[in-house]
């Protein structure tokens, strides 16, 4: 059942292709003519104001595909899709209904929209029960258009899940969410995107990697030491410090090129210990900005994020990033 963790992937689902009529560049040309990719979803942790910086590192690069297996927002995606880095895209989660959100995404923008205009409401007055519904909604049956109403509404953009998988995060009630007029551009444009260029998969990060090459790229941002346990995890399903280095020492040992966004630093403290030496990746620097809690403190104090690469992208993340 959607929502819950999965022992294996489920197998690899393509997007539909491009249909007889459809011309990909002029798609492409109208796509790149803006200066952002398409936003789709509101995503704490999403790497979409640092996009540029990790872009930069894959600058030039050319692969087959561009694997993403803890999407999310799937932001550093479709930026890469933006600039042409890979002909195909691997998008994979553990939270199922989010990896049935992004397949009715990209090929079916408008009946997505539809549900997704459904559960809205312009009325104040409405939006606290109608948020309570659509939640209770989403823990029975795990509707992907419940789950794209859920984000667009909660606290801080921030999904939360108690220990039996149910969405237990707020409403932010001094907001209503994207209005259906622009969630529905944003869908459009999504599958203008990515439609014919993705894969999707649901279930173990491990079982979503197997297949992948020394002729692709792997994009990973794991849940950060610290955010993924407690009374209400951040994160639909953890990922411990100890299983995320056997990943990353499998993908060493088969040669497949690799980035990563883990932890980082707010002014002088550290977030987590650096990983072992032996994994063969480089650590750098990302600016993420000046940290809100700082600012709410009175405190004017920079937060960074580490971006390890592995050694065939080492001279190109030295170029633009630097190292921590």
């Amino acid at each position: 059942m959607a929502g819950k963790p999965k022992d294996a992937a489920l197998p690899a689902t393509p997007t539909t292709p491009l249909a007889a009529g459809d011309k990909p560049k002029a798609r492409q040309r109208s796509i790149a003519e803006s200066n952002e990719p398409p936003h789709l979803l509101a995503y704490q942790g999403s790497k979409r104001r640092l996009g540029p910086q990790i872009l930069a590192v894959m600058e030039g690069t050319r692969v087959r595909r561009l694997y993403e297996p803890c999407c999310g927002s799937a932001a550093v995606s479709l930026r890469a899709a933006s600039k042409g880095v890979a002909t195909t895209y691997v998008l994979g989660d553990s939270l199922d209904s989010l990896v049935e959100l992004w397949r009715l995404a990209i090929d079916h923008p408008d009946d997505l929209a539809d549900a997704y205009a459904s559960r809205w409401s312009a009325r104040a007055s409405d939006a606290r029960a109608r948020f309570e519904a659509v939640r209770d909604a989403f823990n029975r049956s795990h509707e992907p258009a419940d789950l794209l109403y859920l984000l667009a509404r909660c606290v801080k953009s921030a999904p939360r899940f108690n220990r039996d998988g149910h969405f237990n995060q707020g409403a932010d009630h001094r907001r209503l969410g994207t209005r259906p007029a622009t969630m529905r551009g944003r869908l459009r444009a999504v599958a203008a995107l990515l439609r014919g260029r993705a894969i999707l998969r649901s279930g173990d990060l491990v079982d979503n990697l197997a297949d992948a090459q020394p002729g692709d790229l792997v994009y990973l941002d794991p849940p950060y030491l610290g955010t993924s346990s407690g009374r209400n995890p951040r994160y639909h399903q953890g990922l411990d410090r100890e299983r995320l280095i056997a990943v990353l020492a499998d993908l060493d040992r088969r040669d497949v090129p690799l980035v990563l966004s883990y932890d980082g630093r707010t002014g002088e403290r550290e977030y987590g210990p650096p990983l072992p030496d032996d994994l063969g990746l480089r650590r750098f620097s990302l600016r993420a900005g000046r940290s809100s809690q700082g600012t709410l403190s009175g405190h004017r104090v920079e937060t960074f994020e580490s971006l390890y690469v592995s050694r065939g992208l080492e001279e190109a993340a030295a170029r633009v990033l630097p190292r921590w």
